[in-house]
């Protein structure tokens, strides 16, 4: 199993563990929220396109709520399974390709949104997986950065992701940099450059 179904399968656990109201890092979002998106975008190819096109999103919310207000255990149990056999990421590596860092993101949207949350163990594929996928996502969120960026590593691995003024270094192990990338703030990481790029770019609207 990949870093997809690896992920897939520990937030259907966690789903399980913390229920279906527990908070999340998705602004406004509880887990059936969550896990009725992540419904969407593998089950519904007529609402999953309003996640990305506003014109379409009252579509996708509405089939997402129908979704969130069935039975919890069936929710998760339809999440565990992954999508029906035609849906392209079906096929493993597929799943790999598109699902990597939607699940290791939304894992880590249940884990921390809980109190007294701690970053996971290091664990090579999933550090690898975050790596490429946080280099690969800077490059469209944050394509507005007021600030040049460069993403490091403890280990010292280096990407300059954004030219611009004033760079900032941010600093820290992969998970921590790709949710960072993706807006998220529940994050553990040291910046490098000067205060005010560094506040600059820590309010920047990332992920958009």
């Amino acid at each position: 199993m990949g870093v997809a179904g690896d992920e897939r399968r520990a937030l259907s656990e966690l789903f399980e563990e913390v229920g279906p109201d527990a908070p999340t890092l998705c602004a406004g979002w509880k887990t059936r929220d969550l896990a009725a998106h992540l419904l969407v975008r593998e089950r519904r190819p007529d609402a999953a396109p309003g996640i990305l096109v506003p014109a379409l999103a009252s579509y996708t919310q509405r089939v997402q709520d129908s979704y969130a207000a069935q039975p919890w255990s069936e929710v998760v149990g339809k999440v565990r399974s992954g999508p029906a056999w035609y849906w392209p990421t079906s096929i493993a590596a597929l799943d790999e390709l598109a699902n990597s860092a939607e699940f290791l993101i939304h894992h880590e949207d249940v884990r921390r949104g809980q109190p007294g949350w701690e970053p996971r163990p290091a664990d090579s594929a999933r550090d690898a997986a975050a790596w490429k996928s946080a280099k690969q996502a800077s490059k469209l969120n944050l394509r507005k950065s007021p600030v040049g960026v460069i993403l490091k590593t403890p280990e010292g691995r280096e990407a300059r992701v954004k030219e611009g003024p004033d760079t900032v270094t941010v600093i820290g192990a992969p998970i921590e940099l790709l949710l960072f990338v993706f807006g998220r703030d529940a994050v553990r990481l040291t910046f490098e450059g000067d205060a005010y790029a560094v506040d600059r770019l820590r309010k920047h609207d990332r992920g958009l």
